[in-house]
């Protein structure tokens, strides 16, 4: 396996399917260092960075991919993010008590709701929803693209805690094949060879290897390989504009009550930002001249 993050893209050169592998070692490892998380947490977590991973590059725009799984269950929220350049941050909520080792995704989040966020840096966003009624996440995100009607793609993810790794068929729009009966044929074709991929496969082996054990009757090329990596999109500036839309007299008030310091932590990578009275003066001072400024412009 490699050492570092990555997602790498494969074609069928005879029929009209394209599919794609993820990688995640060092990320997946960052995130779990952040929290101390069940191992049936910290495997959920695993498969949703790997889905996005997959999904970035599918979706193809400008700008960030959020993945936010809902539920009254013992985990309560699983949110992935994944920006275009790649990088990536995850977090889980979860009531540990009522946490067991082996848990399935439908006893950790019953009666759940996956949100697909598209927000790009121009243009409209964007928000898909499907239930969280699949045997796994990979199951999920299966039905998402059957229920948005789009291109049938089929998802395989793992992860046990110290890698994650996922795969993705996709079916074209026809070119090679154009007979309907046909295409069908294909595509099912290549997704009952990729279901007798087990996990211990998919976590264990590299890419060259998968690919030769599930067709090397076909032609498949596969592409070079794209990074991946933990990236924190927290700043100390993010903090200061977020504290600044709560309003001085709130921040004065805060400030009292907390002598004297307002500290920001980021949920995603632990990260605290400290605020003393200086700072919220010198905030407000900055903002109001920038403010003048665009009014004199």
């Amino acid at each position: 396996m490699a050492d570092f993050d990555f997602t790498q893209r494969f074609i069928f050169e005879s029929t009209d399917v394209r599919g794609e592998l993820a990688s995640l070692e060092e990320s997946y490892a960052h995130v779990l260092a952040k929290h101390t998380y069940p191992e049936p947490v910290a495997a959920l977590l695993g498969e949703l960075l790997t889905a996005a991973s997959l999904l970035i590059n599918t979706l193809k725009f400008d700008g960030l991919l959020v993945l936010q799984a809902r539920s009254q269950g013992p985990v309560p929220l699983l949110m992935v993010e994944c920006s275009s350049d790649r990088e990536l941050r995850a977090i889980a909520r979860y009531e540990e008590e009522q946490i067991h080792s082996g848990a399935t995704l439908q006893e950790l989040m019953p009666e759940g709701v996956l949100a697909l966020t598209v927000d790009p840096r121009e243009g409209q966003r964007y928000q898909g929803l499907v239930a969280l009624d699949g045997a796994d996440l990979a199951e999920c995100f299966t039905n998402y693209f059957v229920n948005s009607a789009q291109l049938p793609t089929r998802f395989w993810l793992y992860a046990d805690g110290q890698r994650a790794r996922g795969m993705l068929l996709q079916q074209l729009p026809a070119d090679r094949i154009t007979d309907s009966e046909e295409r069908e044929a294909s595509w099912q074709h290549a997704v009952a060879l990729a279901s007798t991929l087990t996990a211990e496969e998919l976590l264990g082996l590299d890419n060259e290897t998968i690919l030769h054990r599930l067709y090397h009757e076909e032609q498949v090329r596969l592409f070079d390989s794209t990074d991946l990596k933990f990236q924190c999109s927290c700043t100390r500036e993010r903090s200061a504009q977020a504290l600044i839309s709560l309003g001085l007299a709130d921040l004065q008030a805060l400030l009292a009550e907390q002598a004297g310091t307002i500290e920001i932590d980021c949920q995603f990578c632990n990260q605290s930002y400290l605020f003393n009275e200086a700072d919220v003066i010198q905030m407000f001072a900055e903002q109001d001249a920038t403010d003048a400024s665009s009014t004199v412009h």
